[in-house]
């Protein structure tokens, strides 16, 4: 087994192994993974709350410094990030230097409250209210990005849905799909060379159709597999301008609202799943992989990030 990298989570200060046995290009199956979708090439992150590295590591306060002298500037759009798993991401970029532009459809109190605490770090932070399956709400966005920052150098596509009861039967798709397109198509007049675009997913969509799901999240899985699909179509022009894209799947998330949900549906299945793979990943660790995504030189484009099991039960 070889490390390829490593990211120290600031949140929770620990360390975040970055262990990949490729065989080809996919990881080796005595690790419990499929193999990866589209033969794109694969990661396993294994979870650490060990507070040192190998010998040959910077120390801890050290490697905060280099990675902080390296971002700092560097300017970030994270969609969905007024709660949950984004929120956390908007907070471990900031704490590495980067300004945050913040998307929220309606939670603005809670947007407010992660813009008050970047700005406390001493970074700038963007509130931009939008719902991303509106075309003009998109532009709008944008247009505050370039109006504020000129550039945008990590394009972080975590906000989805589709559970929700009062919207059209193709909003999934409109969410999931043509919105993650349409966020894409206008971040690139923005994003230079070497700029990074991470679209995050879950197990259950990136192997959809590969095994068992679960009931009531099929219209999900589907809509966000086909956006996944979209945009690794897209990385032939993305690579022409020189940015790239990493996907991170994860395992159910704790704490989050989708196994909330789905709980609602069929009792159990968050301790059913917690039995079937010893332990579900949490916010920090899923936000953490996410932002290793992001800012690491080590992942190519088309690259996958699993986080969690990929066991499928």
């Amino acid at each position: 087994m070889q490390n390829t990298g490593l990211f120290l989570n600031w949140s929770m200060f620990a360390i975040i192994f970055v262990c990949a046995i490729k065989r080809g290009n996919c990881l080796t199956e005595s690790f419990g993974l499929p193999s990866p979708r589209n033969g794109s090439p694969c990661k396993l992150l294994r979870m650490s709350q060990k507070t040192s590295g190998p010998a040959d590591m910077p120390a801890l306060d050290e490697q905060v410094q280099l990675s902080s002298a390296m971002l700092l500037g560097k300017t970030a759009l994270v969609t969905g990030s007024s709660r949950g798993i984004g929120a956390s991401v908007a907070r471990q970029l900031a704490q590495l230097g980067v300004d945050i532009a913040i998307n929220y459809r309606s939670k603005g109190p809670r947007a407010q409250e992660v813009a008050d605490e970047l700005a406390a770090m001493g970074r700038k932070a963007l509130l931009v209210q939008g719902d991303i399956t509106n075309a003009e709400d998109i532009a709008a966005t944008f247009d505050l990005i370039q109006t504020a920052w000129g550039r945008l150098d990590f394009l972080i596509l975590n906000a989805s849905g589709g559970l929700e009861q009062d919207k059209a039967a193709d909003y999934a798709m409109q969410l999931n799909l043509t919105a993650q397109v349409n966020l894409v198509n206008g971040a690139l007049p923005m994003m230079k060379p070497g700029s990074r675009i991470v679209f995050v997913t879950s197990h259950l969509a990136h192997f959809y159709g590969a095994g068992p799901g679960y009931d009531g999240y099929e219209v999900v899985a589907a809509s966000k597999r086909a956006g996944e699909d979209a945009l690794r179509g897209m990385i032939p022009s993305l690579s022409a301008r020189g940015v790239r894209l990493v996907v991170v799947s994860g395992d159910l998330i704790e704490g989050t609202i989708t196994p909330k949900l789905l709980e609602r549906q069929s009792r159990g299945l968050i301790e059913k799943r917690r039995q079937a793979v010893g332990a579900l990943p949490g916010v920090e660790e899923f936000a953490a992989a996410i932002v290793q995504a992001g800012i690491s030189e080590t992942y190519s484009s088309g690259e996958t990030v699993y986080v969690g099991s990929t066991e499928l039960s």
